[in-house]
């Protein structure tokens, strides 16, 4: 039970990473297309998989 715990926090960290690196690799005029700031990008990747 604990290390089903601690790969589904494992695989939900690498989803973050994964969202997080995508998004930061889109230009602003993208960003804003899709009505996100750069500075909300971590906020929303980290909302994602808490």
């Amino acid at each position: 039970m604990y290390l089903t715990h601690i790969l589904s926090k494992i695989r939900a960290h690498q989803r973050y990473r994964r969202t997080l690196r995508t998004f930061t690799q889109l230009n602003n005029h993208l960003l804003e297309d899709v009505g996100i700031s750069r500075n909300e990008i971590d906020v929303i990747a980290r909302r994602q998989y808490d």
